[in-house]
C-alpha cells in the first residue's frame, strides 16, 4: 500500500515543480514574502517530490518482488485513453491556486487527498504522466507465464512498444500495474 502512495506521488511531480517554480518566481519578484506559509509549501512539494521520486525509483528500479519470465501475446496501449484529461487536470489545478493564502493551500492539500483516494482504490496507476513523460507507456497485455504455462491478462509499464512473442522478465505480482524489464533474451 505504502509503495501504491509513493507511485501517486510520483503521478503529480510534474505539478510539485510547476507550483514550486511558480513560488519562486513570485518571491524573486517580490510578490510573496518568505513567511510561515511559504515555508510550510515550500517544505511540502520538497517532501513531495523527494516521496515521488522514491516511488519512482522503487517501483521501476529497486523493487524486490521477484521475476517471472513471460511472453506477451497480445498488447494494447493504453496511454492515451486517459492522460490528457489528467495531466491538463493537474494544469488546471497547479497554474491559477493562490498557495500564499491559508484557504487556497488547505483546499490544494485536500484536492490532492480525496484524488489519491481516489487513486488508489480504484487502482489508476497506468495515469501517470511522469512515467509518460520518461518515455513509459502503459499497456493492457496478454500473456503466458513461461513457468506455469498458463495465459493471464495483465497490466504493464514499458518504455517503447513491446515486441510480440518475445520473452521478457516481469514482476507480475501486483495485477493492476508492473514494470517489465526491457531486456529479453
Amino acid at each position: 500500500m505504502f509503495k501504491n502512495l509513493l507511485l501517486y506521488l510520483s503521478a503529480f511531480m510534474p505539478m510539485y515543480v510547476l507550483v514550486f517554480v511558480k513560488l519562486v518566481v513570485e518571491i524573486i519578484n517580490d510578490n510573496l514574502s518568505f513567511n510561515v506559509l511559504n515555508t510550510i509549501n515550500f517544505a511540502t512539494l520538497l517532501l513531495l517530490i523527494v516521496g515521488g521520486v522514491i516511488g519512482l525509483l522503487w517501483n521501476v528500479k529497486y523493487n524486490n518482488e521477484k521475476s517471472n519470465e513471460i511472453i506477451i501475446l497480445k498488447s494494447q496501449n493504453i496511454t492515451d485513453k486517459h492522460f490528457l484529461g489528467y495531466f491538463s487536470l493537474f494544469v488546471f489545478f497547479a497554474i491559477p491556486l493562490d498557495l500564499s493564502l491559508v484557504s487556497a493551500y488547505c483546499v490544494y492539500v485536500l484536492v490532492l487527498i480525496f484524488i489519491g483516494i481516489v487513486y488508489i482504490n480504484n487502482s489508476l496507476y497506468y495515469i501517470n504522466p511522469l512515467l509518460n513523460i520518461l518515455g513509459y507507456n502503459f499497456y493492457d497485455i496478454e500473456y503466458r507465464d513461461v513457468d506455469s504455462g498458463e495465459i493471464k491478462q495483465g497490466k504493464i509499464f514499458f518504455k517503447g512498444e513491446p515486441e510480440l512473442g518475445k520473452p521478457y522478465f516481469a514482476k507480475v505480482k501486483n495485477k493492476h500495474f508492473c514494470f517489465i524489464d526491457k531486456n529479453h533474451k
